[in-house]
């Protein structure tokens, strides 16, 4: 009588299955820390600076600062010997504007070794003055002259004139300017350092003019 012999097949099955199981573990690992640096990558620091560049340069436009002033200014025209003089009192606004389609990537120097950002910014750029019509007020002296003559009209387009360019040199002093820069800073500073702390990235962020002094 023959003995039937086992068939290997049986014995194999659980170390084919072992096999696969292995094989799919080692599948699922490498996606793990494939996906892991691909992670890692999205968060780079670089590329959240980039991006936030692009968003600043979207917005194309920042108005950090804006000011109210008031001019007073005089003129005197004489002729025939009589003598006519105008003042006027022009209130108006000014904003400080910061072109950030100026700003370009080699603008942001990133230090790797300090976490430290470093963005250099476009001058600001004065937009106006916005006169407030209805605010206006004038005095006038030498009736005769104004009411026999094109003296007023003379008068009042000088005084326009030197007026707004009054309101502009104001806008220009050294307080003013001090605290619009201030304001471009800080906002700069914040749209680059929010999202890298939303990253998780603990970076210090600083933003300063062209025409200022390092450090």
């Amino acid at each position: 009588m023959t003995t039937p012999t086992a068939s290997p097949a049986p014995r194999l099955l659980p170390r084919l299955i072992l096999l696969a199981a292995a094989a799919l573990l080692a599948l699922a690992a490498w996606w793990a820390v494939s996906a892991w640096q691909d992670w890692q990558r999205g968060y780079d620091p670089e590329t959240v600076v980039a991006a936030s560049l692009q968003g600043l340069q979207e917005q194309n436009v920042l108005v950090p600062f804006t000011a109210r002033y008031v001019a007073v200014v005089t003129s005197t025209q004489s002729r025939m010997g009589l003598s006519a003089k105008k003042t006027m009192i022009m209130p108006g606004t000014v904003r400080y504007e910061l072109d950030l389609g100026k700003l370009k990537q080699s603008d942001l120097d990133w230090d790797a070794t300090t976490n430290a950002l470093t963005v250099t910014l476009p001058a600001l750029r004065l937009a106006g003055p916005e006169i407030d019509i209805d605010a206006i007020s004038e005095y006038r002296d030498g009736e005769i002259l104004l009411t026999l003559t094109d003296a007023e009209r003379t008068l009042d387009a000088a005084n326009r004139k030197r007026a707004q360019e009054e309101l502009i040199a104001q806008a220009k002093g050294a307080t003013p300017m001090r605290l619009a820069q201030g304001a471009a800073r800080t906002a700069v500073e914040q749209s680059f350092a929010m999202p890298l702390k939303a990253a998780g990235i603990d970076a210090k962020v600083t933003a300063r003019f062209a025409d200022a002094p390092a450090g």
